[in-house]
């Protein structure tokens, strides 16, 4: 099952993108076995619409625009179901299991996900209940992914 994780903005050169390419190497080295793989990435340039309405709508398009019709989407949204890490590997083990081509995982701009795109999600899930930077998102979703990964693969990386 092919992972995808569809970003508004660019990650910047430095500690975060050094961090994020650390666990997104880890997390496709560790998913081939279990076909979870490739993990790609794809960002979308930020709106420059005037309105956080437009901006909303405007980036949510240029996400869905570049995610396959076969892929579940998943919903990167503060108002998401707050999952644990064992539970995320047990949804995505289900989906692959169940014949899904792929996910796509979707982290809005700044303004967030409209109520649209988020009512054709498969699941919105929260990484916590305070707000995060979008690169700080983008990191926790990647060592998830990894880590979904090590607990299906009976790995001890994990230790809840």
């Amino acid at each position: 099952m092919r992972l995808l994780i569809a970003a508004v903005g660019k990650l910047k050169q430095g500690p975060e993108r050094e961090l994020f390419a650390h666990y997104l190497g880890r997390a496709e080295a560790a998913g081939r076995k279990l076909h979870l793989s490739p993990l790609t990435v794809l960002e979308v340039a930020e709106s420059k619409a005037t309105t956080a309405g437009a901006r909303i709508q405007a980036e949510a398009e240029a996400l869905l625009a570049k995610v396959p019709s076969s892929h579940r989407l998943v919903c990167l949204d503060r108002q998401g179901e707050a999952l644990s890490s064992a539970a995320f590997a047990e949804l995505l083990a289900k989906w692959r299991d169940g014949g899904a081509e792929g996910v796509a995982f979707l982290i809005g701009g700044a303004d967030g996900l409209p109520p649209e795109t988020l009512a054709k999600a498969a699941k919105a899930i929260s990484l916590a209940p305070m707000t995060l930077p979008h690169g700080l998102a983008r990191i926790v979703l990647a060592e998830q992914i990894y880590r979904a990964a090590t607990i299906l693969a009976g790995h001890p990386y994990h230790r809840a």
